[in-house]
């Protein structure tokens, strides 16, 4: 019997001989001999059963879609903001990039463009903003980019928000995350809205945002209960390089998430007929949630 050639490697798949590659050089051998040894119904039969095989071989030679999903990583990106006092804080958020060394800028798909309100997103609440896959990398930078149409409402009064550097450069967060192959990943863009809205002297206000950039595995958190839960309004950790803050609710609970490992001052702000307080050398471990309890607001 006559020995086949040696048929070419496809080109999806390195040291693999394709079946296409196969089939067409089976076609070719059997084509010449159709030629020379049977007749016209033999030759009908066998063509069409060739042309079948070659189909069959064609499709089963196209890439799985699915087959390197597990070369990607899954990567999630949520809006969070802590408590401020305002009736509302509206931001319009267009797109999200991040930067590695290698590849530069990628633009990642938001999953829903447009205006949210930051106050909605507070004490625990978030909203996922990104959620796709990305190749393995390095990342040292997250740019949040905006539009224009960025306001704050005080006392039922809407002011525009002018943030002329969010609305062309973006806002630049320096971060260093390496993202792996098979892994999903959870970041947290954690607005301070008290902080980032600067109210100019002749009434006007500007947007200049304070954001941190965390993930569960890497932060933790700090909470407890004001009493009388009305006797104090703010609650802030800071370290001297840094400074994280919240609201204190209605019912006096509070929340400070995200909070990077470290030894903390924490200051409650009290309201008039009560005195500030702060509890010092608050230790905060990665993972953990930092218990203060019940915290009396002095008179």
């Amino acid at each position: 019997m006559k020995n086949f050639p040696n048929f070419p490697k496809c080109p999806f798949y390195s040291f693999v001989q394709c079946p296409v590659f196969i089939g067409i050089n089976i076609l070719e051998h059997y084509l010449n001999l159709l030629n020379t040894k049977f007749d016209c119904m033999k030759k009908t039969i066998i063509l069409t059963s060739i042309f079948a095989l070659f189909f069959t071989l064609l499709i089963s030679c196209k890439e799985d879609p699915g087959a390197n999903s597990g070369d990607m990583a899954q990567l999630k990106i949520f809006l969070t903001d802590a408590p401020a006092e305002y009736d509302a804080v509206y931001i319009d958020v267009l797109s999200v990039e991040i930067h590695t060394d290698a590849d530069g800028w990628k633009t990642l798909n938001v999953i829903n463009p447009g205006i949210y309100d930051l106050l909605k997103f507070n004490s625990g609440i978030d909203t996922v903003i990104i959620d796709e896959d990305i190749a393995p990398q390095t990342i040292s930078q997250i740019r949040l980019i905006l539009g224009d149409n960025n306001s704050v409402v005080v006392d039922g009064v809407v002011h525009p928000l002018e943030a002329p550097s969010a609305e062309t450069s973006g806002l630049k967060l320096n971060v260093h995350y390496t993202f792996e192959a098979g892994i999903a990943y959870e970041l947290w863009m954690d607005f301070d809205a008290e902080q980032s809205i600067v109210e100019k002297g002749n009434g006007d206000y500007s947007l200049k945002p304070v954001i941190h950039v965390y993930t569960q595995a890497e932060t933790g958190a700090i909470s407890g209960t004001v009493f009388p839960f009305d006797a104090a309004y703010y609650v802030m950790a800071s370290t001297p390089t840094d400074t994280i803050g919240t609201l204190i609710a209605a019912d006096g609970s509070f929340l400070i998430g995200g909070v990077p490992a470290g030894t903390y001052d924490v200051t409650f702000s009290a309201v008039a007929g009560f005195s500030d307080i702060t509890v010092n050398n608050v230790n905060v471990q990665t993972g953990n949630v930092t218990t203060l309890g019940v915290i009396n607001i002095p008179f």
